[in-house]
């Protein structure tokens, strides 16, 4: 929870610095912890809905389809090749027998909550020491976002418009200024000046 009147927001990781994270802890036993940043920002879901995936909707095909719990949308993900074989090697380190199970499972076998991702996450941004400010649930779908820009490149406005949709932000302004982007732009008008 916030300090009043204090205006905190999640930030983003570098892709590199994401994927470094996702292989050391698979490479330390948090697998679980692992697959929730990868599908986090592979998939650009809301924590509500990444917390609903269970492992027949991401194991067994190349894409799925669900509800989201905010918008009450549609949406269809497709499951990145490369991050497949991730979900694989997790699936079976974790030695699962049920696919129905939820992938995001505490050791008490409840699903974790938002608030103790977070704790988590504030953990894990100190013993891998992340360098990114405000490190939460929120920040894997800006993860996402900003990578779907960069990898653009000279076709950023089209990303923008593509993720408005996934999104489903009610303009491309809204989402330049959820990822950060307006702030930037509107920032570099000081560096434009000289002394």
């Amino acid at each position: 929870m916030s300090i009043k009147n204090s205006h905190v927001t999640s930030d983003y990781i570098e892709w590199d610095s994401m994927l470094s994270l996702v292989r050391k802890l698979y490479r330390d036993g948090e697998y679980r912890l692992s697959l929730l940043i990868g599908c986090g920002c592979f998939f650009g879901l809301r924590i509500s809905d990444l917390l609903r995936l269970d492992w027949t909707m991401i194991l067994d095909d190349t894409k799925f389809t669900l509800i989201e719990k905010k918008t009450g949308k549609r949406r269809e993900i497709r499951i990145n090749e490369d991050f497949q074989k991730h979900i694989h090697d997790c699936y079976t380190a974790l030695k699962i027998t049920d696919k129905h199970e939820k992938c995001f499972i505490s050791r008490k076998k409840t699903v974790y909550s938002t608030q103790r991702i977070n704790v988590l996450f504030k953990e894990i941004k100190k013993k891998y020491k992340l360098k990114v400010e405000h490190f939460s649930t929120h920040s894997l779908r800006k993860t996402f976002g900003r990578k779907v820009v960069e990898a653009a490149g000279s076709n950023s406005e089209m990303a923008l418009i593509k993720l408005s949709e996934l999104f489903n932000h009610a303009d491309v302004m809204t989402t330049r200024r959820y990822l950060g982007l307006r702030t930037e732009e509107l920032l570099e008008t000081y560096d434009m000046l000289s002394f």
